[in-house]
Protein backbone atom coordinates (compact mmCIF):
# COMPACT_ATOMS: atom_id res chain seq x y z
CA UNK A 1 0.00 0.00 0.00
CA UNK A 2 1.36 3.39 -0.82
CA UNK A 3 2.07 6.28 1.55
CA UNK A 4 -0.50 9.03 1.13
CA UNK A 5 1.57 12.52 1.03
CA UNK A 6 1.57 15.88 0.46
CA UNK A 7 3.85 18.75 -1.29
CA UNK A 8 4.43 19.77 2.87
CA UNK A 9 5.17 15.98 3.93
CA UNK A 10 7.63 15.42 1.40
CA UNK A 11 9.41 19.10 2.10
CA UNK A 12 9.67 17.63 5.83
CA UNK A 13 11.03 14.36 5.48
CA UNK A 14 14.07 15.74 3.07
CA UNK A 15 14.42 17.95 5.98
CA UNK A 16 14.23 15.43 8.43
CA UNK A 17 16.62 13.79 6.38
CA UNK A 18 19.38 15.73 7.29
CA UNK A 19 18.57 16.07 11.02
CA UNK A 20 16.28 13.00 12.08
CA UNK A 21 15.94 14.09 15.80
CA UNK A 22 14.68 17.85 15.12
CA UNK A 23 11.76 17.66 17.15
CA UNK A 24 10.10 20.61 15.64
CA UNK A 25 10.39 18.16 12.02
CA UNK A 26 9.15 15.37 13.79
CA UNK A 27 6.28 17.30 15.41
CA UNK A 28 5.53 18.73 12.26
CA UNK A 29 5.80 15.45 10.44
CA UNK A 30 3.18 14.30 12.53
CA UNK A 31 0.62 16.72 12.36
CA UNK A 32 0.67 16.82 8.69
CA UNK A 33 -0.30 12.66 8.62
CA UNK A 34 -3.36 13.88 11.30
CA UNK A 35 -4.41 15.85 8.71
CA UNK A 36 -4.25 13.70 5.81
CA UNK A 37 -6.03 10.90 8.18
CA UNK A 38 -3.34 8.25 8.76
CA UNK A 39 -3.43 7.95 12.13
CA UNK A 40 -1.28 4.98 12.46
CA UNK A 41 1.71 7.61 10.95
CA UNK A 42 1.06 10.26 13.43
CA UNK A 43 0.55 8.96 16.57
CA UNK A 44 4.36 6.83 15.20
CA UNK A 45 6.02 10.38 14.52
CA UNK A 46 4.28 12.04 17.80
CA UNK A 47 6.19 8.70 19.84
CA UNK A 48 9.52 9.81 17.94
CA UNK A 49 8.86 13.34 19.13
CA UNK A 50 8.59 12.42 23.20
CA UNK A 51 11.79 9.72 22.45
CA UNK A 52 13.53 12.44 21.76
CA UNK A 53 12.47 15.01 23.92
CA UNK A 54 9.81 13.31 26.75
CA UNK A 55 9.39 17.59 27.58
CA UNK A 56 7.51 18.27 24.27
CA UNK A 57 4.22 18.19 26.12
CA UNK A 58 2.22 19.09 23.17
CA UNK A 59 2.95 15.68 21.27
CA UNK A 60 1.28 14.31 24.44
CA UNK A 61 -1.69 16.53 23.42
CA UNK A 62 -1.74 15.86 19.69
CA UNK A 63 -0.91 11.88 20.58
CA UNK A 64 -4.48 11.71 22.93
CA UNK A 65 -6.66 13.71 20.11
CA UNK A 66 -5.38 11.40 17.46
CA UNK A 67 -6.45 8.63 19.86
CA UNK A 68 -9.69 10.13 20.09
CA UNK A 69 -10.26 10.36 16.61
CA UNK A 70 -9.79 6.58 16.75
CA UNK A 71 -12.61 6.00 19.41
CA UNK A 72 -9.52 4.64 21.74
CA UNK A 73 -10.36 6.74 25.12
CA UNK A 74 -8.30 5.08 27.22
CA UNK A 75 -4.91 4.74 24.69
CA UNK A 76 -6.06 8.87 25.09
CA UNK A 77 -6.40 9.38 28.68
CA UNK A 78 -2.96 7.48 28.85
CA UNK A 79 -1.55 10.26 26.42
CA UNK A 80 -2.63 13.14 28.12
CA UNK A 81 -1.98 11.79 31.74
CA UNK A 82 1.71 11.30 30.22
CA UNK A 83 1.50 15.22 28.95
CA UNK A 84 0.34 16.59 32.31
CA UNK A 85 3.36 14.51 33.90
CA UNK A 86 5.65 15.69 31.15
CA UNK A 87 4.08 19.61 31.58
CA UNK A 88 4.61 19.42 35.48
CA UNK A 89 7.99 18.59 34.92
CA UNK A 90 8.97 21.27 32.62
CA UNK A 91 7.16 23.52 34.21
CA UNK A 92 4.57 24.44 31.62
CA UNK A 93 1.37 25.77 33.46
CA UNK A 94 0.02 26.38 30.12
CA UNK A 95 -0.06 23.19 28.77
CA UNK A 96 -0.40 21.45 31.79
CA UNK A 97 -4.16 23.32 31.81
CA UNK A 98 -4.59 22.42 28.13
CA UNK A 99 -4.19 18.97 28.55
CA UNK A 100 -5.65 18.68 32.24
CA UNK A 101 -8.84 19.95 30.02
CA UNK A 102 -8.37 17.96 27.13
CA UNK A 103 -8.57 14.81 29.75
CA UNK A 104 -11.41 16.44 31.71
CA UNK A 105 -13.59 16.47 28.45
CA UNK A 106 -13.48 12.80 27.78
CA UNK A 107 -13.41 11.53 31.41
Amino acid sequence: MEQATTPRLEKLRTMLERTPQDTFLLYGIALEYKKIGDAKQAIEYLDKVVAVDPAYCYAYHQRGLVHESLGDMESAKRAYRAGIEAATKAGDAHARGEIEGALQMIE
